[in-house]
């Protein structure tokens, strides 16, 4: 396990704060840099992508005699702010656990993709082996972004993401809705009540049939992983002066989605609620518009992809390993998109976005392990 402890210190021992979510952040440049020479060094075809200007991927390639399936392990690169944290760039090891930003969440998983793409040179394959590090997951996702909208550089036939699951192996997450609703009213002085319309009082109606329909969903689940959709209101704003009705009223609200759900219908489904609100008061103008959305993901639990993983996985575990469903966003939706076969399996470990972040580093050399069974069999 020493060569996977060695590239883990390193790896959590650089400064990669995501200028996005912290302004100043480092952002990735220095990761792939590292991650680049590492791969020159031991055998692998680097090249280096500008996914926006200092914020570069690195895609390594162990190249395979031709004919085979490609494999792709995704990994991001940047990491969340530090502000709290106690030496966040030197990472500590104790009771087999290695601490430091960046350990868990998720340059462990990135440490085993590596060194499963280095072992997979050893082994006369037919097809690539792809890792992809990638910048800027945990703001905007333009890393992956970028590797897709030059997919013909580097094609895969499946993608394996690294992100932690425990151990587990997650094939489907939640996708998310941004919506913008708009109350507007009739201005007038405070005193003079008859000749205006309140428009952030109107918006309480809104908010109340919004609450309404999130009850309904959390109590009405359809999907056995992941369970329903919900919807929590984010940010409002209205009005001018204390002695002044007022206009208008926005509300900013975020829908959380699950697969066979889309931007398109829950702008209808929010858009429906308005108008059930006008037909009973004719008072009420409103309306609504998705701002920005992301997909929901899912592949079948009996997907060729899954079975084989699942296969190696228990193999190099010894035991079963949970099928699961991630509550967060992340980047397979991005690459479901584009219809290729993704599946999510990393470590064990605890604090991502926390003060305290650690990482099981048994849990990681089994990633490697299992990464490496997927290889031999996925590629071969």
């Amino acid at each position: 396990m020493s060569e996977l402890i060695d590239l883990l210190t390193d790896l959590v021992s650089i400064d990669s704060v995501n200028p996005d979510l912290v302004p100043g952040g480092a952002g990735e440049a220095a990761m792939a840099e590292f991650v680049a020479e590492w791969g020159r060094r031991n055998g692998l075809e680097a090249q280096v992508q500008e996914a926006a200007a200092g914020r570069p991927n690195t895609v390594l390639i162990a190249r395979g005699s031709g004919g085979g399936k490609s494999l792709m392990l995704n990994a991001h690169t940047d990491v969340v702010g530090i502000s709290g944290m106690d030496a966040p760039f030197a990472p500590k090891i104790a009771d087999g656990r290695m601490y430091g930003r960046g350990a868990y969440d998720m340059k462990s998983g990135l440490a085993a993709c590596l060194l499963a793409a280095k072992a997979a040179q050893r082994m006369a394959l037919t097809g690539d082996v792809i890792v992809s590090a990638v910048a800027d997951e945990e703001y905007g996702s333009i890393g992956t972004e970028a590797l897709l909208a030059e997919w013909e550089r580097w094609p895969a036939d499946a993608v394996l993401i690294a992100e932690p699951t425990e151990l587990a192996i997650s094939i489907a997450h939640r996708g998310f809705v941004w919506l913008e609703f708009e109350v507007t009213g009739a201005a007038a002085h405070g005193s003079r009540p008859q000749l205006g319309i309140d428009a952030i009082v109107k918006m309480g109606k809104a908010l109340a049939a919004l609450d309404a329909l999130d009850q309904k969903l959390r109590a009405n689940p359809t999907h056995d992983l992941l369970g329903s959709g919900s919807l929590h209101a984010s940010f409002i704003e209205g009005g001018e002066e204390i002695s002044m009705i007022p206009a208008r009223c926005k509300l900013l609200a975020e829908r959380r989605t699950i697969p066979g759900e889309s931007a398109k219908s829950v702008e209808a489904e929010a858009g429906a609620l308005l108008d059930e609100i006008a037909a009973s008061d004719p008072d009420f103008k409103a309306g609504v518009k998705a701002t920005f959305s992301r997909s929901p993901y899912g592949i079948a639990a009996d997907h060729a992809l899954v079975r084989t993983l699942k296969r190696h996985a228990e193999a190099c575990l010894g035991g079963d390993v949970s099928i699961i469903g991630s509550s967060w966003w992340m980047d397979a939706a991005l690459f479901g998109d584009r219809e290729v076969p993704t599946v999510v399996l990393g470590p064990a470990g605890a604090g991502a976005h926390a003060r305290v972040e650690w990482v099981d580093l048994e849990s990681v050399a089994r990633c490697q392990e299992i990464y490496t069974a997927l290889i031999a069999d996925f590629c071969r």
